[in-house]
């Protein structure tokens, strides 16, 4: 995983601000700004959000929601989204990927991280056994790769980890191909 990131950050580093969609408690946010890339996080959660300014008060967090994703066209150099387009339904994935294409400037990289799969279920659990109600969707790359292509990207690489595991997990790198 660190490797992605470090791939991803050496595309942007020095480019201008980059956006962690779906940031949580903001970590993947932290990592990148200590590899030199002026990054910010975005969540629908004010909770995880909070939890994200506590753990990392130098670093900037929004609330917001990746459906209606409220930054300034062409406003970011590059875009991440790790493990929360896992929590937006089929049906909506084109309005969010249109989001980040009209967000992202022209020729900017995006990567996702995401597990895979062909289920989606309800989980009532999270981390640490504290109740939640989310769906969770896994998703085939070759999908989600065909959703990036209509919506104006260029799919740049593929990897899949883990294969063997119960929950494989892909990053698909992709750049905007305006």
């Amino acid at each position: 995983m660190r490797a992605a990131l470090a791939v991803f950050a050496e595309g942007v580093r020095g480019e201008g601000p980059v956006v962690d969609v779906g940031c949580g408690p903001g970590h993947v946010t932290a990592h990148l700004r200590g590899l030199g890339v002026d990054a910010f996080g975005v969540d629908l959660s004010p909770g995880m959000v909070e939890v994200a300014r506590r753990e990392y008060p130098g670093v900037r967090f929004e609330v917001g929601s990746m459906t209606d994703l409220r930054l300034g066209d062409a406003s970011v150099a590059g875009l991440l989204a790790w493990w929360s387009l896992i929590h937006i339904p089929d049906d909506e994935v084109p309005t969010v990927f249109a989001h980040f294409r009209r967000v992202l400037r022209p020729g900017g990289p995006v990567q996702l991280g995401f597990h895979v799969g062909d289920t989606s279920r309800l989980k009532t659990e999270g981390y640490g056994g504290h109740p939640m109600a989310v769906y969770v969707h896994r998703r085939r790359p070759e999908r989600v790769a065909s959703w990036l292509r209509d919506a104006g990207f260029e799919i740049e690489a593929q990897w899949l980890c883990e294969p063997d595991e119960r929950v494989p997990q892909a990053f698909l790198f992709a750049r905007n191909a305006s």
